[in-house]
């Protein structure tokens, strides 16, 4: 046994003796009871947590979720990905009535009001509807599922910390960890969810306020800020960095993106640093200053303020410290490329490991992971994950940036089709933006695929299954598409690349 015991602490080599002695000791104890509970404990039920689960009882595992919300589904679901985009989509349609976009399309409507009693009605309904749709499949693939704050208490049992003090227990064979993400705070910003508020509060403020200032102008940031200026507000976005839209947006959409939503209404103050908000009365003080020069300050003045300025791993008590798991310096959890952590039968995914945080990522990671335990294949390829903002217009992209090309050194062309030349986008009078599609010089191979305009959010996943299979833009480009359809300014786009000029422009 005890051989076998130096096997598996084989696996966390380079740790320092004390850890391979905590890891020794408790192994010991626990990891080789003949008796489990579950072949894998799942904590959390987000994106990456519900969806592992699933597909682990899908392959014949006894599976256990612990949750500490009372409702599944995560961030994602209750308050993010989900009610943001109900927001966006219905908030869309306000501004088209009462703007005269309608009226524009020969469609004449009077006395457009807003209640935004409904409007959160609606959102709350997608919310309820979906979340208690994971319960279902749940029930259906036979997980069991156990409310509580999930901590691991040894390298082989998972303990379930319930509101009333009490705990539950879980022997199993793997762990995988799921536990997602938090909002980051600002310092010396308090957050209230009033008139100072994250993003979860953001989604479901009681009025519109007359002024909103956004301290971050990531893809929370301009989505919320979108919500907001449609339904009435004035909105301000304060950013530190010189472009809007957040980590791995190429910079000529950057620019297209930040001029089309100064066109709607949104304001923008970039390389700007907020050092500080004041509440006075009603009103709340925000104090920015230029970020390279901090003589140049100023004071800027709202009815709310929203704080968006990330997320961070949520790994709090979870009994990593114990263990001898060390997280790194963003608080995240050290994986191989197999998502295990320095224990080999604990496993994490999702936004507590190093990667983008999005959801369909977790998704995949939860899902090869698990089949990974099992002696499947594990591997994603990150520059196939796709990123989208669910602005109008929206913004996806996948693969490399034209700023990314340029720093590794290589050679590249550039396709790019306006939507202003696409029958269908003319058809919708929604002609902002293009796509944008970079490939190898010499291969031909798509590096990257860039678009803003309709139905961007749609239209990445083509991009993303050509690069995945790794496509070149000839490839795309001599593929029948639908016309009329928006989509055919990808394959223009592709056209343009190989061919050096498209059809239709």
């Amino acid at each position: 046994m005890q051989g076998n015991l130096w096997k598996v602490v084989a696996g966390t080599t380079k740790r320092n003796l004390k850890y391979n002695q905590r890891i020794i000791t408790l192994l010991q104890g626990r990891a080789y009871s003949t008796t489990h509970d579950a072949d894998i404990v799942v904590i959390g039920s987000g994106p990456g947590g519900y969806v592992a689960a699933i597909k682990a009882a899908q392959l014949g595992m006894k599976t256990v979720c612990i949750e500490k919300n009372p409702t599944l589904g995560g961030t994602c679901l209750n308050v993010g990905c989900i009610p943001s985009k109900a927001l966006l989509n219905n908030s869309h349609y306000y501004h088209m009535a009462h703007s005269g976009d309608l009226a524009s399309r020969g469609i004449e409507v009077s006395g457009v009001t807003l209640n935004l009693v409904s409007l959160m009605g609606q959102k709350e309904k997608a919310v309820k509807a979906l979340t208690g749709g994971i319960v279902q499949l749940f029930k259906k693939n036979k997980v069991t599922l156990v409310n509580g704050h999930g901590k691991i208490t040894g390298v082989n049992q998972v303990t379930a910390l319930k509101e009333d003090g009490s705990t539950e227990v879980v022997n199993t064979k793997n762990i995988l960890i799921a536990t997602g993400s938090e909002v980051t705070p600002f310092p010396g910003i308090e957050v209230d969810e009033e008139q100072i508020v994250s993003s979860t509060g953001a989604l479901s403020l009681k009025e519109v306020p007359k002024r909103l200032i956004v301290i971050g102008a990531g893809v929370i940031g301009v989505e919320l800020g979108s919500v907001w200026s449609r339904l009435g507000s004035e909105v301000t976005a304060v950013e530190f960095m010189p472009s809007i839209g957040g980590i791995g947006i190429d910079g000529e959409v950057a620019k297209t993106f930040q001029r089309i939503l100064q066109k709607q209404g949104l304001n923008f103050k970039l390389s700007t640093k907020v050092t500080g908000a004041t509440k006075e009365g009603g009103v709340i003080k925000v104090n920015i200053e230029d970020a390279k020069d901090s003589e140049k300050k100023e004071t800027l003045e709202c009815e709310v303020l929203l704080v968006c300025v990330g997320r961070r791993p949520y790994t709090h008590n979870l009994g990593l410290e114990e263990l001898g798991i060390e997280k790194d310096q963003r608080g995240r959890i050290p994986v191989n490329s197999v998502f295990q952590t320095v224990i080999p039968n604990i496993y994490a995914i999702g936004d507590c490991i190093h990667g983008p945080m999005l959801a369909h990522k977790a998704e995949d990671e939860g899902i090869v992971c698990v089949e990974g335990i099992l002696g499947g294949p594990v591997h994603i390829d990150y520059n196939c994950v796709p990123s989208v903002i669910y602005t109008h217009p929206e913004v996806g992209w996948v693969g490399k940036s034209e700023e990314d090309l340029k720093s590794e050194g290589v050679e590249y062309k550039v396709g790019k089709f306006p939507f202003a030349a696409n029958s269908r986008a003319k058809t919708n009078n929604e002609t902002d933006g293009f796509v944008k599609v970079l490939a190898d010089k010499a291969t031909d191979r798509i590096l990257g695929t860039h678009i803003i305009g309709p139905s961007a959010g749609e239209l990445i996943n083509e991009a993303v299954l050509a690069q995945e299979y790794g496509a070149s833009s000839e490839d795309v480009g001599r593929v029948c598409h639908a016309h009329p359809t928006c989509a055919e300014a990808l394959r223009e786009a592709n056209v343009a690349s190989y061919f050096g000029k498209p059809i239709n422009f």
